[in-house]
């Protein structure tokens, strides 16, 4: 079966409407689905339901619920916070969709000295929107349950977030940044940890000061000069590999 993702403001005890434009049209234009077909749907409490398309209305479509289920997941062993300097161009698409499948809790796009990419408000609302549908889209695609929050934010903003067993800061230029499997080595497993990524530059000295002073630990992922979407995936992914 098909399936689609539906807020649970739009979802009763035994009705789903859905509303969405880019849902519809991936529903009746795309699929070609009819009334009496199938579909799963889930929202964002990490609800799934089975239900059958019964109408089809001028903007959107009413469909029953045959089953409800509370998605049975493991609880996850940490919680990964990254917040990544955004790059040049549409990488940081790129960025949301595989942080998204790795089931990454928290992504911040994050503007930090050496940052290019600068946008106003109004921008930043439609990136954000972007975003949000891209970590849907890649939610769907990897059969995952767990959306992303999904902010962007001044680095000084980032290093004032709370709540972090364990802050790191992979960077080329600081001189007592210890290999990243080292580090992890001597340390407690942690709970939740928040990852900084720097632009193309790396991190302003400024930056990384602050950094410090915010309990962050520089770490360093080898001898080799990574792309900013390659960096973060690798960190991540190594992340999950340890702890996960």
């Amino acid at each position: 079966m098909y399936r689609f993702f539906v807020p649970c403001q739009n979802i009763t005890k035994d009705k789903i409407i859905i509303l969405d434009r880019s849902e519809l049209h991936h529903i009746k234009d795309v699929l070609r689905l009819k009334p009496e077909d199938k579909v799963l749907i889930f929202d964002e409490k990490e609800n799934e339901y089975k239900a059958i398309i019964k109408r089809f209305f001028i903007k959107g479509l009413e469909a029953k619920i045959i089953e409800k289920y509370k998605i049975n997941k493991k609880t996850e062993k940490i919680k990964i916070t990254v917040a990544c300097a955004i790059p040049k161009k549409a990488r940081m698409d790129e960025i949301v969709d595989k942080l998204t499948q790795l089931g990454t809790e928290k992504i911040i796009a994050m503007i930090t000295e050496r940052v290019i990419v600068r946008w106003k408000d109004d921008k930043k609302e439609t990136q954000l929107r972007r975003y949000q549908r891209i970590a849907l889209s890649a939610v769907k695609q990897s059969r995952s349950f767990k959306l992303p929050l999904i902010e962007i934010k001044d680095i000084k903003e980032v290093l004032k977030e709370k709540g972090f067993d364990l802050k790191l800061i992979p960077t080329l230029t600081e001189e007592n940044a210890r290999p990243l499997n080292k580090v992890l080595n001597q340390i407690t497993k942690p709970k939740s940890i928040l990852v900084l990524i720097g632009p193309e530059g790396d991190f302003s000295p400024y930056e990384l000061s602050l950094a410090k002073a915010a309990g962050c630990i520089p770490v360093s992922l080898g001898d080799l000069v990574l792309r900013v979407e390659t960096a973060v995936i690798a960190v991540v992914s190594y992340l999950r590999f340890l702890y996960m």
